[in-house]
């Protein structure tokens, strides 16, 4: 049976409450001089423990239907050997650092679905609309300054009727976590990221019911949420 579910059909909130934002916005520059700090060790640093939560979301871009994919937030590529040959897969990243590494990655592995991996600000892209039939983003929402502007480029360059697929952590609500989360949060432009960011900051309230659910393992501090377009 599929864990996926949707939070709105059974009445529940958002991680930090509505209308929760992180709280500093991370520009584009301090993306860039973090990334290119994680570069040398982000695989070593957090490959493993997104592991599974980057198989499962590639295992479902692998069952939808089209082929041209785009991955927002490609970084080192660590996901483009697990996308099937028939998929035609462009990544972009803001730091030209972890895009070397793809690179070294694609060419390694003789990766020739891979068809381009462009430095591009996310919120603000150069493809034309409806150039793919899926836009994935995986650990990207909660880099960017702003997160719904991210999920509106998505929308404009996947095709009407594609997919729209994240996978990323999201603030817990209570409990332990929420203490560590906060306690981290004046870090974030150091670690190039957020530990408080909550699901409001990606999606309005009033689209809030429109994706599907998935918590992820490990622990389910990763959650998957696919909309179609």
């Amino acid at each position: 049976m599929s864990l996926s579910f949707n939070l709105a059909r059974r009445g529940l909130r958002g991680p930090a409450g509505p209308g929760v934002v992180p709280h500093a916005p991370l520009d584009a520059d301090a993306v860039r001089a973090a990334y290119r700090r994680w570069a040398g060790v982000y695989d070593m640093v957090f490959g493993g423990v997104s592991a599974i939560a980057r198989r499962r979301i590639v295992d479902r871009v692998n069952r939808l239907p089209g082929t041209q994919v785009l991955e927002v937030g490609v970084g080192t590529g660590l996901a483009l050997p697990h996308y099937r040959r028939q998929k035609r897969v462009t990544g972009i990243d803001l730091s030209a650092e972890m895009l070397a590494r793809a690179r070294v990655r694609a060419a390694g592995l003789s990766l020739t679905n891979v068809v381009a991996l462009r430095e591009m600000d996310a919120e603000a892209m150069d493809f034309p609309e409806a150039s793919f039939d899926t836009a994935v983003a995986m650990f990207v929402a909660s880099v960017v300054p702003n997160p719904r502007q991210l999920l509106s480029e998505m929308r404009r360059v996947v095709r009407p009727g594609g997919h729209i697929l994240f996978v990323n952590h999201f603030a817990a609500e209570k409990g332990a976590r929420w203490w560590l989360e906060r306690a981290m949060a004046p870090a974030s432009h150091a670690l190039g990221w957020h530990p408080d960011f909550a699901m409001d900051a990606l999606f309005a309230p009033e689209d809030r019911a429109e994706p599907v659910y998935e918590p992820t393992p490990p622990f389910g501090i990763f959650t998957q949420a696919q909309l179609q377009n």
